[in-house]
């Protein structure tokens, strides 16, 4: 049976847009990579969506990537059993080819809209463009704001937190995942994505999609704020130096540092953090292979000075209804900018060659569709 996985490879962060799209599919592991040019409007994600349609008819295993601007909107597709990529190349997640004609192939869909008749709308354009900026950036800033927020809670948990016990539940862990593999001369792969985003609908996840296949589930349960990141860096490096690839997926308020998830697609192994934020109930992970999978359920309230919680308990709760505040103040101007660009796309769509761009589908379809599947 087919895999459908979904998950986001670039995030709205306190940093602004952060990408880890040079993670979705490695040069030297890649058949093809497809980059699509075009604007707003030119139909990159139903092309995608398409294309997607017709291999997962083949019953095929598709990661679909989605965009954290519209979680509704993809920005690529990944053919896993052919190893092909197609990604949306244009601002703000560029991505330019590496090895042209040899992986990577570039599609222009600017070739199939009338530039006479867009350029009529120039000046509106270009406002409603500036307008989109000036959104994000007030999203941004707020976001910001939230993680001095965040940092503060995390302060509090990390001072209660019993690190001498916490080490022991991973060192257990460690030992039952990889107590009998040596560690490998050739080190494992780590691939980095977001399985959450911040979008203008609020705070989407994915998670569930990515545990289908999974036989062992550990499910990790943590107040907003708290940081496993010492938890979850000990359990990728131990997979990584035991030759095995790793998916591992960040925190959109922590994007270079923070771990929320792992995915070791060999052990069929996952480790998932449980929150307000992304709130996945063990009766929510899909079946593997048809039959129910182990979940191992790990409270990090255990492993913490409840005295000191309870200390700073007044404390906690303003700072979360601080957070939430400035996530929700985020979150109504990720909308104002999505929808504003929304406007843009209405003066690209009428003027777009939607016959011709099927045509050119139809024959990059053909040409994926000879790439033999593994």
């Amino acid at each position: 049976m087919s895999v459908e996985r979904h998950y986001f490879p670039g995030n709205n962060t306190p940093l602004g847009f952060f990408s880890y799209y040079k993670h979705i599919l490695g040069q030297r592991e890649a058949n093809k990579i497809v980059c699509i040019k075009g604007g707003p409007g030119t139909g990159k994600s139903t092309f995608m969506g398409r294309l997607a349609e017709y291999f997962s008819s083949l019953d095929e295993d598709i990661d679909y990537l989605h965009c954290s601007a519209d979680e509704n909107s993809l920005d690529g597709i990944v053919l896993k059993n052919r190893r092909i990529a197609v990604v949306d190349g244009t601002s703000p997640h560029v991505t330019d080819p590496v090895t042209p004609g040899a992986v990577d192939k570039i599609i222009n869909l600017g070739e199939f809209w009338n530039e006479e008749a867009i350029a009529l709308n120039k000046n509106e354009i270009i406002d409603l463009n500036e307008e989109t900026s000036r959104w994000y950036r007030i999203a941004y800033n707020y976001l910001n704001a939230a993680k001095s927020v965040y940092r503060s809670l995390e302060e509090i948990y990390s001072d209660a937190a019993e690190d001498s016990e916490i080490y022991k539940v991973v060192a257990d862990i460690v030992g039952e995942e990889y107590g009998d593999m040596d560690i490998s001369l050739k080190p494992g792969k780590r691939k980095k994505f977001f399985a959450s985003a911040i979008t203008g609908d609020g705070v989407v996840n994915y998670i569930t999609s990515l545990l289908g296949n999974m036989n062992r589930v550990y499910m990790i349960d943590s107040p907003v704020g708290y940081s496993n990141s010492s938890f979850m860096e000990i359990v990728a490096e131990g997979a990584i130096y035991r030759g095995l690839d790793a998916e591992v997926y960040y925190c959109p308020m922590c994007p270079e540092e923070k771990i929320e998830h792992i995915v070791i697609p060999e052990l069929k192994t996952a480790f998932v953090t449980m929150n307000r934020y992304h709130d996945v109930e063990p009766w929510e992970v899909p079946a593997a292979d048809g039959e129910g999978q182990e979940i191992i359920l790990i409270d990090m309230e255990d492993y913490m000075n409840i005295l000191r919680i309870e200390k700073n308990g007044d404390l906690i709760r303003s700072l979360n209804e601080e957070f939430d505040i400035l996530i929700n103040k985020s979150i109504k101007h990720l909308s104002l900018a999505r929808d504003t660009h929304l406007m843009v796309e209405k003066m690209y769509i009428p003027n777009m060659n939607f016959t011709q761009l099927s045509d050119m589908r139809d024959k990059l379809q053909a040409e994926l569709a000879a790439v033999k599947a593994e």
